[in-house]
């Protein structure tokens, strides 16, 4: 199977999780109330960026690290990422819905502090399925990632407890909410919604945007 047909089978497999789970999370409570902040609600001054274009173009995910379908589209997002490279502006926000969904982003943002989201957050998805779908509090298992990745652990600590780290969590997600997430992945390219059913269609995408 090419490279790019992986891909695109990895992207079908996360819209149809994506409804499922869109369909499940119906019942859920209220989100917090969105920030009144004079910051765009679809990407925040401190929201964290994966790369950052010499354009105006921005593609913005809302993902879940417990979410299978945001492993499954993971490849997909690399590869835009490694055909793009500084040309679009790839901002990820979090919007929690599993058990250990909320500690898995706090993992991710105290990383952030010391600058190693991307390490974080690649490293969440390739072990997903060890620490994914568990009733039990996996915040051990996080701290050990932090470990391996050699980040300095009393900071790690203050950053992952802090009710700040709590309260940006939870705003991504109800600035999400407010856009109209209801699962994940959700991804918006240039502040519109868009639901690719296949890599390709995300390239015609890129493409338009980077073209108008």
């Amino acid at each position: 199977m090419s490279r790019n047909l992986k891909v695109s089978v990895g992207l079908i497999v996360a819209a149809v999780i994506a409804v499922l789970v869109a369909v499940l999370a119906g019942g859920d409570g209220p989100a917090a109330a969105p920030s009144t902040s004079g910051d765009d609600p679809l990407v925040r001054s401190d929201s964290q960026r994966l790369s950052v274009g010499d354009t105006d173009v921005t593609f913005v995910e809302f993902l879940d690290f417990e979410c299978e379908a945001c492993r499954a589209a993971h490849p997909a997002i690399e590869e835009l990422r490694q055909i793009y490279g500084d040309r679009v502006t790839f901002v990820v926000r979090n919007f929690p819905l599993h058990e250990n969904s909320e500690a898995a982003a706090q993992a991710a943002e105290a990383a952030a502090a010391q600058g190693e989201y991307e390490a974080m957050y690649n490293l969440l998805f390739e072990t997903q399925p060890d620490w994914g779908e568990k009733s039990t509090s996996q915040r051990d298992v996080f701290f050990g990632f932090a470990a391996d990745l050699g980040l300095d652990m009393d900071e790690f600590t203050a950053v992952y407890e802090a009710e700040e780290t709590i309260d940006l969590i939870r705003r991504d997600k109800a600035d999400g909410t407010a856009l109209g997430v209801t699962g994940t992945p959700s991804f918006f390219l240039e502040g519109e919604k868009i639901e690719p059913s296949s890599f390709e269609e995300l390239i015609t995408e890129f493409d338009a945007a980077l073209e108008s």
